[in-house]
C-alpha cells in the first residue's frame, strides 16, 4: 500500500514537534507539509491534496473547525483533531465518528488512527468527510450554549417575511444574513456553510431546501455540493480534466468547479 500522505498543523512549536516525532515512528505515513495556523492549514491542503491532516482545534485566529468550515466539502481530507477540550466535545466526536488524539499526543492513539484512514481509504470510494465533523461541531456548539444558557432565545419576534434573507439561528443568537453579502456556500450532509464577510455560518437545512430561498440569478451550483455567488467572482483558474478554479473577491478563497457545472458559470463569463 502507497504511504498515507500527511499534514501537521499546531501553533505550538513543542506540539508540532511532537507530533512530527512520533508521526516519523510510523512507516506508513509520510509528512509533506506543516503549518502553525488554520490559514497555513487551509493553503497547505489545497495546494498539497493530503491524504490525511492532523489539525489541531485551539488556534488563534481561525481553528482547527474553522479549518474545515472553509474547505469545500470536496476538497476536504481525512481529519484527525489533536485537542485538549472537555469530556462533552470529546462525546460529540464519538457519536460522529470524528477521530481525534488527546493531548498530550500518545502514539499508541496516533497509529490507531492511522489504522482507521488506511481502512478508509482502502474502499476506493469517494468520501464526503466534512458532514460528521459539522455534526459534531453543531452539537459541541449547541452543548456549549446549554451549559451557559437554558433558555432558548424565542422566534417569535422574527417577521417570516424576511425579504430575500437567510435565517441563522447561532447557540444565543438570531443572524439575519442578507444574500447580498453570502460568497459562497457548501453542504455538509443535512447542513450548509454559509460564507460571508470573513465569516462562517452553520445551518441545519438541506442544500435542496437553500436553493429554493436563493436567488438563482445570482447563486449558481458550481459542484455537486457548492453554490457560489457570481457577483463575488474575482478570477478563474485552470485546473485538470476540463475543471478550474474560481477565486473570490480578496484571493482567500477558491472554489473548485467539476465539468458537470462548468457550462453555468462559462455561460455567465461570456455575457461579460
Amino acid at each position: 500500500m502507497n504511504k498515507i500522505s500527511a499534514i501537521i498543523v499546531d501553533d505550538e512549536p513543542l506540539a508540532l514537534n511532537v507530533l512530527r516525532a512520533k508521526l516519523q515512528q510510523i512507516p506508513q505515513v509520510e509528512i509533506i507539509g506543516e503549518g502553525k495556523n488554520g490559514r497555513q492549514a487551509i493553503e497547505l491542503i489545497m495546494d498539497l491534496n493530503p491524504d490525511l491532516v492532523f489539525l489541531d482545534i485551539q488556534m488563534p485566529g481561525l481553528n482547527g473547525f474553522d479549518v474545515v468550515k472553509n474547505l469545500q466539502s470536496e476538497l476536504v481530507p481525512l481529519i484527525v483533531f489533536t485537542t485538549a477540550y472537555e469530556q462533552y466535545a470529546l462525546d460529540a466526536f464519538d457519536v460522529h465518528a470524528v477521530d481525534y488524539i488527546l493531548k498530550p499526543i500518545d502514539l499508541e492513539r496516533i497509529q490507531r488512527a492511522i489504522e482507521r484512514a488506511q481502512d478508509r481509504m482502502a474502499t476506493n470510494e469517494p468520501t464526503d468527510y466534512k458532514p460528521p465533523i459539522i455534526g459534531a461541531i453543531d452539537t459541541i456548539s449547541r452543548k456549549e450554549h446549554s451549559l451557559q444558557q437554558d433558555e432558548e432565545l424565542p422566534l417569535s419576534h422574527v417577521n417570516s417575511n424576511l425579504d430575500r434573507k437567510i435565517v441563522i439561528k447561532e447557540r444565543d443568537e438570531i443572524t439575519l444574513l442578507k444574500q447580498t453579502d453570502i460568497e459562497w456556500i457548501d453542504a455538509a450532509g443535512d447542513y450548509v456553510c454559509l460564507h460571508a464577510e470573513g465569516e462562517t455560518h452553520i445551518k441545519r437545512i438541506t442544500l435542496k431546501e437553500l436553493l429554493e430561498e436563493l436567488d438563482d440569478s445570482v447563486f449558481k451550483r458550481v459542484h455537486r455540493s457548492t453554490i457560489v455567488n457570481l457577483n463575488f467572482i474575482e478570477k478563474v483558474i485552470p485546473h485538470t480534466k476540463g475543471e478550474f478554479f474560481l477565486q473570490l473577491q480578496g484571493g482567500a478563497e477558491r472554489i473548485k468547479v467539476s465539468r458537470n457545472y462548468k457550462e453555468s458559470i462559462r455561460s455567465f463569463l461570456t455575457e461579460k
